[in-house]
This record gives C-alpha cells, structure tokens and sequence, in this order.
C-alpha cells in the first residue's frame, strides 16, 4: 500500500489444477485457478502502480468508514457507543500517509472528518483530531445507504489515490431510499473502490448487505453483539492496510469455436464473476479481482471448447493477471494455461479433479445454505430438512468445520455423512442470519 520499495513490490503466481483429458466428442474443460501474491520482489523490477507512494509524498491509499448513525443505533444506547469505539479502533490501525475521511450515515450522508469535501492524511495528529470528532456522531434520522456510497467516492476521487477502501457499518435496512436507488449507486460506484459491510445486532437484511458487498468486492460479515465491534473494525483495517495493489483483473483469452461457460471466485469465499465480463479484445474478457495484499484465491474457470477426435489437443484458454497502466497497456502479472487433449482411455477421461471436485461441492454449500433457509423462512419444512441436510452432508465431506458448526445451530444432526437432520423448532435470528451471511465462506482444498 504505502511507502514499498522496489524489493518488496508484489509477486503474482498462477497455478493451473486440473484434468485436462475429455473422452471423444468431450466439450466442458473444468480448471481451479490458484493466484498468489506474496510481498518478496526484485529490486529489479518496476513498481506496480499504488505499491509506492508517490514521489511527491501524495498518499497512494485512501479509506473511508461509514458509519450507521440512524435512531435505530441510539436503542440500545450502548450501540452507538460501541459503534464509535470501533471506528476510533479502526482509525488507530491506519497507517501514516494514507488518506481517509469518516462519514455519518442516516437518510443523508455527512462527513465527520476531515470535514472539508476531502480526505485528511493520516499522521499522529490527525488520527487524534478524527477520534475527537467521533463525539458528533449521534443517533436520529434513517437509513439512505446509496447516499453513504456515493459520499464515500465523491470523497474517495477527491484524491489520486491508487488503492481506495470503504468500510460500512449499518444496523438497519434501507427503508430511506428506493432499491432501484440503491442499485443504481452500487452501479455507479463498482470498480471505483472495494467496500467491507458490516451488519451489527439481528435488525438489518443480510441479502440488502450481501449485494452490496458483492458488488463492492468487499467481504460481508454480521456481528451480532455491538461489543464486538472493536476488535471486527481493527481486523478489517488492518486488511485494508496490508493491501498493495489495485484494479487487478483476471483476462481470459479463449479460441475460435470455444466459450466461457462461467468464472467464479471459490476462495476465501464464493464470488461468481462470470456476469461482470468487459471485452478485451478479440476473444479475450476481463474480470475484476479487486485489490490485493499478501494473499491467495483460488477461481473456478468452466470453458466449452468444439468438440474432437482422440488424439487431439488444444489450448482451452489463456489465463493472465493484467493491471491497467496510464499509457492504457496493461502489465501482465501472470500467466497459465488450460488444456483440452481428448483420449480414448476412460480411466483418464473420467477422474475428477481434486481441487474440482472440492469447490464444485464448495459452490454448491453456498447454494443449499440459502436454499434451505429460504425455504424455512417460507414454510416449507420439508424443503428446508432436504436442502440444510445437503448442506451438512457436504460441509462434513469438505472439512468445512465452521460452516458446519453454524449449521447446528440451525438443525439437529442425526448423521452427518447421509445428511439425515431435524430443523430445530427455535434458532436464534442471530444464529440464522450469521449462517446465511457465511454461507459463501470455504474452505481451502488440501493440496
């Protein structure tokens, strides 16, 4: 983020997992995608753009945090203490020389600090004034979060900054604006910062949250207990803070004959990109991946490539990690490849890929999670029985300990591996709203 040097620049990798053999007249090419960036460079290397602050001392990061300050926080009073405790904590975590700004959200946005239409420049001082400031926020009024949103990018492109991060806590729904309103700012803001939400007590609409988080690239948790504000709010500004570089796509450059059947993120969480597709060139496709810090992910790339005879061989696509550079080229960071080679030996032809396999049943977790708890929502027990008891069948089959432990709080478990359940007759909203806000959660495949 701020003030790199050269020899510790971001190094990107790209692994390619997969089973590259189709039996005769075979189409559909599945391969998990593994990207690492790690902070070892060479001094050799040019910097990434938003890796060093710039010469002048102009800050490359900025962040603001958003923070609920409708009637509902005032109740109990302790929330909206809390809630600025937890933003002084956040403010402590930001580094010297980037940017931020704190806003006041209800049915209208208003900035707290700096107060001036801009960003103030983090340093001793101006993290004590900023925590000062913090006393004026109060509770009253609604909740417009389009409005919060918009502030934060008119604040955000107030300055060169390469690398820009909202954080949003709310504790409500958006009753003070329209969804379509609402939609509209998401499009409007997506790709011109990442935004973390926060939803704190049982009170506000996990999807409402979850879109936004989506659409912002952001990740998306509840903290069902105002106390743990704190220690949540330090721990996301201390993930902005280690951010080293932005606006990384993912390009996926495919033959003649051949189709992208979906891209998705399937670690740390699930993330279907296939619909956030921009051209180019000729059969070539960006898709975003937001910023990053010393990290991994891992993607699932589906391609139907033309059918052919056994012995034959193709490259099913080209994979590159590109960033965007002011003379419009862009860098590429890495590179793999995913092949198709057609065999008559069935054996080959019909293994499975580990790494496949696992996030195919990982994507599909996410899915009967919130199949089952619609369905519970809705009435239909015997859906929700069917869909939560999938759910546990695959969370045990995965190694996925955390979701499965949220699970039980949802249903009893009579067998986990045949996914025989009985839905509890009383869940906690808590316990319900924090299972569907985790669905997406994964865990990594044991290479």
């Amino acid at each position: 983020m701020a003030n790199l040097s050269k020899s510790n620049v971001p190094q990107f990798s790209v692994d390619v997992y997969q089973n590259e053999f189709l039996h005769e007249g075979g189409r559909e090419v599945n391969a998990i995608v593994t990207v690492t960036s790690t902070g070892g460079g060479t001094s050799g290397r040019q910097p990434l753009p938003g890796a060093d602050s710039d010469p002048s001392g102009a800050p490359s990061a900025g962040v603001v945090i958003m923070v609920d300050c409708s009637g509902s926080m005032e109740y109990p009073p302790t929330k909206m203490r809390n809630a600025r405790d937890a933003t002084a904590a956040a403010i402590d975590t930001i580094r010297d020389g980037v940017a931020f700004a704190v806003v006041a959200g209800t049915h209208q946005a208003r900035e707290v600090y700096p107060a001036n239409g801009g960003l103030a420049v983090a340093d001793p001082t101006t993290r004590a004034q900023a925590k000062q400031s913090l006393r004026k926020l109060t509770a009253g009024g609604g909740t417009a979060i389009g409005t919060w949103l918009r502030l934060a990018d008119k604040l955000l492109a107030s300055s060169d900054v390469a690398i820009r991060h909202g954080i949003l806590l709310t504790d409500g729904r958006n009753e003070h604006e329209k969804p379509e309103d609402l939609r509209s700012t998401l499009d409007a803001c997506t790709g011109r910062f990442t935004c973390d939400a926060r939803g704190v007590g049982t009170d506000w609409e996990v999807k409402e949250l979850t879109g936004i988080a989506s659409a912002m690239l952001g990740s998306v948790d509840i903290v069902a207990d105002p106390t743990g504000l704190s220690a949540d709010f330090q721990s996301m500004m201390e993930t902005a803070m280690g951010k080293e570089v932005a606006d990384v796509s993912l390009r996926l450059w495919t033959p003649q004959g051949s189709e992208i059947r979906f891209v998705k993120q399937v670690a740390p969480t699930v993330e279907d990109l296939s619909g956030r597709r921009t051209e180019a060139g000729p059969r070539a496709g960006d898709y975003p991946t937001g910023s990053w810090g010393d990290e991994s992910r891992d993607y699932h790339v589906c391609v139907q490539v033309p059918a052919a005879g056994v012995g034959q061989e193709m490259l099913a696509a080209r994979l590159s990690l590109v960033l965007p550079q002011p003379d419009g080229t862009p860098q590429v960071l890495g590179q793999g490849l995913v092949r198709a080679v057609w065999t008559d030996d069935m054996a080959a032809s019909t293994r499975i890929n580990p790494q496949v396999a696992h996030y195919t049943g990982q994507a599909e977790l996410a899915q009967v999670i919130q199949q089952g708890l619609e369905a519970r929502k809705s009435g239909d027990m015997d859906g929700a029985t069917a869909k939560l008891g999938r759910a546990v069948q695959l969370a045990s089959a995965s190694g996925n300990e955390d979701t499965a432990k949220l699970l039980a709080k949802v249903v009893d478990v009579v067998d986990a591996a045949s996914g025989t359940v009985r839905l509890k007759a009383r869940v906690a909203d808590a316990d319900e709203m924090t299972l569907e806000t985790r669905s997406t959660k994964t865990v990594r495949v044991k290479k």
